[in-house]
């Protein structure tokens, strides 16, 4: 990656170029970005998370779509930050292709997102990427193709 997210301005600046709020957000902080090619974040599992209530009760477990929304999250930054075009207005999880869910965590442990921006054709953009534990375990890889509106 070419740029360590060093300032919360950068990091700030690259959340909200996203459409979600805070509470729906599934990374926490940029560890890189080389704008509009690939990047790095990562997110704590809590445990005080609403989604935790039912999932599972007793043995609470990060479900698999909300890390594909991670990747997505990170992938929505890299397509955002492209230097040669605006950000897409209204940009959307649209497509979810080859995932493969290895494993979870638990309240208290953190993901490692790590994406990178494969191809981009008008508002359409492909990612492709990992979800992994701090330890460097990977728990779900595959690809998600995100769109918006140009203008």
């Amino acid at each position: 990656m070419a740029v360590s997210m060093a300032q919360p301005a950068d990091f700030f600046q690259a959340l909200s170029s996203l459409p979600h709020g805070g509470e729906f957000r599934f990374i926490d902080e940029l560890t890189a970005l080389e704008p509009g090619v690939a990047g790095s974040g990562r997110w704590t599992l809590k445990g005080n998370e609403e989604f935790l209530r039912g999932h599972f009760p007793g043995q609470p477990l990060m479900p698999g779509v909300l890390m594909i929304e991670a990747l997505a999250q990170l992938g929505g930054i890299l397509l955002q930050t492209r230097p040669d075009i605006p950000p897409l207005k209204n940009l959307r999880l649209t497509a979810v292709r080859q995932v493969k869910i290895l494993g979870s965590i638990t309240p208290g442990q953190g993901l490692e997102v790590h994406a990178r921006l494969e191809a981009v054709m008008g508002a359409l953009g492909q990612v492709s990427g990992e979800v992994r534990t701090a330890d460097g375990a990977v728990l779900l890889k595959g690809a998600v193709t995100l769109s918006g509106e140009e203008g």
